[in-house]
């Protein structure tokens, strides 16, 4: 009975250690910010000389490096994007157990027949992405 009455508190000991641990850690905090403000405030290392590599501050285009990261970006979004259009979203289009061949009409008194067909028709076809009729002319916004 003596083991289910003890209290599940830490030791004098392991508490001590834990405020020492929790202290040594604030106090790393403390002066990994200060460390980081006074290098802002840092002034600039001069640039390593180069032995016949050096390029004139004139003959470098300012924009380049944007510009080939933003043509990189396009071409991996295209080639990522490009397959993905022409998906067909309904696997399981044209087959026996397609669940979204299905629709549904009504006739009211002898106006014309309304039905969902006309809605459903382009994925219970297997159309892709780029064919269905209100998204379709939207991806061609897309690269790809």
């Amino acid at each position: 009975m003596a083991r289910n009455t003890a209290s599940n508190s830490p030791r004098p000991g392991v508490r001590a250690l834990l405020r020492v641990g929790l202290t040594v850690t604030a106090a790393g905090a403390a002066l990994g910010a200060g460390g980081a403000a006074n290098a802002s405030a840092a002034e600039p290392v001069a640039a390593a000389p180069t032995a016949g590599f050096a390029t004139p501050v004139g003959d470098v285009d300012a924009g380049a490096p944007g510009k080939a990261v933003l043509d990189a970006v396009r071409r991996s979004t295209a080639g990522g994007l490009a397959p993905a259009k022409a998906l067909r979203l309904n696997p399981l289009a044209g087959t026996g157990v397609d669940p979204l061949d299905n629709s549904l009409g009504t006739q009211i008194a002898d106006f014309k027949p309304i039905s969902t067909a006309a809605v459903t028709a382009p994925l219970t076809e297997g159309a892709a992405l780029q064919d269905l009729p209100v998204v379709g002319p939207a991806t061609g916004l897309l690269p790809g």
